[in-house]
């Protein structure tokens, strides 16, 4: 039987796709791209946004139409916090949660056997550690070493979705990097829910800790972190993550506002001066880093002046890449019900204002590698173009052949816009 996967949302979301995928592949099933016909859809769904649930629900509906006989299987963030709303989507026979992501081929078996809709969406209190073995398409892997989340900021589902903090433990860790590592992948990210809670709920354990035992894999080259939040940018930290030498440059750090005033409501742990602070940390011990973030607009209550002040500061740090989202209202949290909720125009208005100022830094941050050579892993050549990424995950394009996939090449920047570097 044919299988299809599809994955919505964040590189956690990636990493169970893969374990599940890999679950059909023991099993006996081929896998085919989700625009073929298959026998079996996999739909893994995303709820941060209202637009991620309607996405999710594209995309039921796009499987529906491609095979209508096919079995539809949603899991994920969307279901474990809506399953009667997504069971009731046109199509959809099998419907679990994120903690019970491992158990797919028994709910498939079982719907296979039965025909009846299975709805099964397991307390998020479940621990489930799997380990996969290899990452479709890809020359980098990730690796999930934390999940869940206890920060309940005031306009996020996600620990509802996700439940408490669980960690994989170090030797778990290593092996499964080991055996990454001996399937030809050379970049490994270490990715959680919320990473910077690593090890809480392990003895005398952290994220560097993670760091180190990955490194000490010879085949591994490259190793990045998913997102960070501020407060784990300690001296300490940086120092001693800064002496391994296989950890790249780059750091996405989590920031939403630059308006402290925002930032409290939202139950952010941290004001934009600690973020700041965190920022200058980085710089010192990697001056060439990139730093990443994640900003809402439009949180309810957030005034001419607050959102003024946010775009000063974000001006201020000079990120390398800034990801903006509208906010988006999410039952059962907090900024639901708060009072000041922002018209949609407004919102579109001061995204249009927010990505001005990215476009304009990232276009400065990038231009300031012209005529310095970077190192370059190699994604993909396709008609004599070769792509990939530096240390400091800069996008690069420059002339080369295939044989250049996944090494590592040294390549001069001539040229460079908001998008790519580009050099030979």
């Amino acid at each position: 039987m044919k299988v299809a996967f599809y994955t919505l949302g964040c590189k956690v979301n990636q990493y169970d796709t893969q374990m599940m995928l890999e679950k059909f592949t023991q099993a006996g099933y081929s896998t085919v791209g989700f625009d073929d016909t298959a026998d079996i859809y996999v739909i893994n769904t995303c709820t941060v946004t209202q637009i991620s649930d309607k996405k999710s629900r594209n995309i039921i509906s796009k499987a529906k139409r491609r095979n209508p006989d096919a079995v539809i299987a949603v899991c994920g963030c969307f279901s474990q916090v809506s399953p009667d709303v997504v069971s009731e989507i046109d199509g959809v026979d099998i419907v679990i949660g994120t903690r019970n992501r491992p158990d797919i081929l028994y709910y498939i078996n079982l719907f296979l056997k039965t025909g009846r809709k299975i709805i099964d969406v397991k307390s998020v209190s479940q621990i489930s550690n799997e380990n996969i073995t290899a990452f479709s398409d890809k020359t980098r892997a990730i690796i999930k070493i934390e999940d869940g989340c206890r920060n309940f900021c005031s306009y996020c589902l996600i620990p509802f979705a996700r439940g408490k903090i669980v960690s994989k433990p170090i030797g778990q860790i290593k092996n499964e990097a080991q055996a990454l590592a001996d399937n030809g992948y050379k970049e490994i990210v270490l990715t959680g829910i919320h990473l910077s809670s690593y090890g809480i709920d392990l003895e005398n354990t952290g994220l560097a800790d993670a760091v180190e035992a990955v490194s000490e894999i010879d085949k591994i080259q490259r190793i990045r972190l998913g997102s960070l939040e501020p407060n784990i940018i300690t001296d300490d930290f940086v120092k001693r993550i800064s002496g391994i030498s296989k950890m790249c440059a780059s750091f996405h750090l989590s920031l939403q506002s630059g308006c402290d005033a925002t930032l409290k409501a939202m139950n952010r742990k941290y004001t934009s001066q600690q973020y700041a602070a965190s920022v200058e940390l980085l710089h010192r011990y990697y001056p060439d880093c990139s730093v990443t973030t994640d900003v809402i607009v439009g949180f309810p209550g957030e005034s001419d002046a607050d959102f003024e002040q946010s775009c000063k500061f974000i001006d201020s740090i000079g990120f390398a890449k800034v990801h903006i989202f509208p906010y988006s209202k999410r039952a059962n949290t907090k900024a639901a019900s708060m009072q000041g909720q922002i018209l949609k125009s407004v919102k579109h208005q001061r995204e249009q204002i927010l990505m001005h100022i990215e476009n304009k830094n990232r276009q400065r941050f990038m231009s300031g590698f012209i005529n310095r050579t970077v190192r370059v892993l190699v994604e993909r050549c396709e008609d004599g173009i070769c792509s990939g990424f530096t240390d400091n995950y800069l996008p690069v394009k420059f002339s080369g052949s295939q044989n250049l996939c996944n090494t590592f090449v040294y390549v001069t920047v001539t040229d460079a816009n908001a998008d790519y570097l580009f050099g030979c």
